[in-house]
């Protein structure tokens, strides 16, 4: 339950920030001029604030759609993503965010016409190219819809716009909102996955993956299209079959067919987060087997690194077809 939302004074009028504050009635709430002055404070630690983050409200001024890192996408010409809302509902203990932010607060821009302004200046100056935009790197697309109604906002700009997609990641089990929409070809839900016994370990207050496993084909059912996002792949004792036992259950589950698109990605983080991540989660046996000595990237040993991605993707190739399977290494 949220306590405090903090409210940018230039935004409180704003039509999006009333609909979000009619849902936290007996918030308290404080007026501030830049979220700034609450999200990025120094002296905060990350841990303490996300046993009971608050709420801040602001408007984004510039870098509304941004080009992805290069190693990353699903095969189109050309890659964008976007972030609506900074944290997580969920607290994985590998997540990059609690290196990246000092803060743990939900941090929601309310000025969504200006990100779907730029999207649709980008989709008319690609005009004929595919285009993907990727939601959920600063967050997750879907936890949070409820309060923020951002698919129910995004989506209808897909919907005449088919060579542009839009790929919507998450760890929710939450199906309603799309039960409610027409699905469309251009839009994919893609679904951070692992081995079910890591997952209980390291998807702290994240949905189980039997539990995303059992949305994911209900809404293949529906007609949405679902991708596979094994990124990062974990290093575990005998991984190999803790792998081989997803993979089979997954495609048990849904048929290949309704699966966009499978990617994969060996754990990695800039070494400014992992030190800082690190500092937080010493006794997770996730970071025994990373090379701290790898330059300004921290990741798996090397060889380890290529026996994961080589092993996990011929795996996969009995199941789907190799087109539509890529390697990410942002």
């Amino acid at each position: 339950m949220i306590e405090t939302i903090y409210i940018e004074k230039e935004i409180e009028d704003s039509p999006k920030t009333i609909q979000i504050l009619r849902k936290f009635k007996n918030a308290r709430k404080i007026f501030i001029d830049r979220y700034g002055e609450i999200f990025n404070k120094k002296n905060q630690n990350f841990r303490v604030q996300k046993i009971k983050p608050n709420l801040i409200l602001a408007k984004k001024h510039k870098g509304f759609v941004l080009p992805t890192p290069e190693g990353f996408g699903i095969g189109d010409q050309k890659n964008f993503y976007f972030s609506h809302m900074y944290n997580c509902l969920y607290d994985c203990s590998y997540c990059f965010l609690q290196g990246m932010y000092s803060s743990a607060n939900y941090l929601i821009f309310v000025n969504f016409e200006d990100f779907k302004k730029e999207i649709k200046e980008i989709m008319e100056r690609n005009f004929g190219q595919s285009i993907s935009f990727f939601s959920g790197y600063d967050c997750d697309s879907v936890a949070m819809e409820s309060v923020t109604n951002f698919i129910d906002d995004f989506i209808p700009i897909f919907k005449d716009h088919e060579n542009a997609l839009i790929e919507l990641r998450t760890k929710s089990a939450q199906t309603r909102i799309f039960e409610k929409l027409e699905p469309i070809s251009n839009c994919v839900i893609a679904y951070s996955l692992m081995p079910e016994e890591t997952a209980l370990k390291l998807d702290k207050k994240a949905p189980s993956i039997s539990l995303r496993i059992a949305a994911m084909k209900k809404l293949s059912l529906m007609g949405w299209k679902i991708g596979l996002r094994f990124d990062p792949l974990i290093y575990s004792e005998n991984w190999r079959t803790k792998y081989q036992n997803l993979f089979k259950e997954i495609y048990s589950d849904i048929k290949e067919e309704n699966i966009h698109s499978v990617s994969l990605g060996s754990l990695r983080f800039p070494k400014a987060y992992f030190n800082k991540i690190f500092g937080y989660h010493r006794e997770e046996e996730v970071f025994t087997h990373m090379d701290i000595k790898s330059g300004n990237v921290v990741s798996y040993d090397k060889a380890l690194e290529n026996e994961m991605n080589t092993f996990c993707k011929n795996e996969l190739l009995k199941y789907c077809n190799e087109k539509k399977v890529f390697n990410c290494y942002s």
